[in-house]
């Protein structure tokens, strides 16, 4: 019996997914369990608007409201220039239906998007999106 088998199952709790990993298209949530009781609740539930952001984004939006809608704090938190903490959160409006499609920023040239990726402020699938809205 190794060691792991011997320990108490501890609970883990998962951040539930939002899109179906075979089609893409929004899950919903049928089934709601006590852990305490074991009771539960089948049907058709509404899902929380804020649970289809993933933990960076919650975090972004902690970020902004703490700092009341500053922008240069988020700026300063995620460390990246200005342009692209307003495109970030202008996708994360968007994502959750409150905005405008993104706009492409202008003011980003493709040698400083390759910049910003090069410091790490940028991930390469977002410089990639960026890039794909210069052409």
């Amino acid at each position: 019996m190794t060691q792991r088998s011997r320990r108490p199952q501890e609970q883990i709790e998962h951040r539930a997914p939002s899109e179906c990993p075979v089609c893409g298209d929004q899950l919903a949530v049928i089934r709601l369990g006590c852990a305490s009781c074991g009771t539960e609740l089948v049907g058709v539930f509404r899902s929380c608007e804020f649970c289809a952001l993933n933990e960076k984004e919650t975090e972004m939006l902690r970020v902004f409201l703490s700092s009341r809608g500053n922008l240069r704090e988020v700026e300063k938190y995620l460390g990246v220039s200005y342009p692209t903490a307003r495109l970030r959160f202008a996708q994360l409006l968007e994502k959750l239906g409150l905005g405008e499609a993104a706009e492409p920023e202008a003011t980003l040239t493709r040698d400083q998007i390759l910049s910003e990726v090069a410091s790490g402020a940028l991930t390469p699938a977002e410089a990639q999106e960026l890039i794909s809205r210069l052409q």
